[in-house]
């Protein structure tokens, strides 16, 4: 018997990891875009003005999104298929948009933030 086995061998209940047995490595199951994403681009689109769009990359935890910020900071996000689809989403939209990772995010949806939480409070 090893140093460590009495730990491991305990009786009762143990904890399970989410899936079943199966060891996970690293990387993050993220998931995909859905048409219930794109349908609320479109609604947000169309019942706000002055909207810009920000496409942000993958990252480890979250796949492509599209960030569309209004003319007073209102903002949603959305996951979707990909960096190319996003960027003609708002063009077929007459949005700007523009790469996030590059000019970061306006300044109006961090006030519209704070307003938020200031209100709330």
């Amino acid at each position: 018997m090893g140093l460590f086995d009495r730990f491991r061998r305990q009786s009762g209940p143990r904890m399970r990891r989410p899936g079943g047995d199966a060891t996970r490595t690293g990387s993050t199951t993220v998931r995909a875009a859905s048409r219930a994403d794109e349908e609320h681009l479109h609604d947000f689109v169309g019942s706000r003005r002055g909207v810009e769009g920000f496409v942000e990359p993958r990252t480890a935890v979250s796949d492509v999104t599209l960030l569309l910020v209004a003319h007073d900071g209102e903002w949603t996000r959305r996951r979707v298929p990909s960096v190319p689809w996003a960027h003609e989403f708002c063009n077929q939209h007459q949005v700007p948009s523009y790469d996030a990772a590059v000019v970061g995010v306006p300044q109006r949806m961090r006030d519209y933030n704070r307003r938020k939480k200031a209100g709330g409070a």
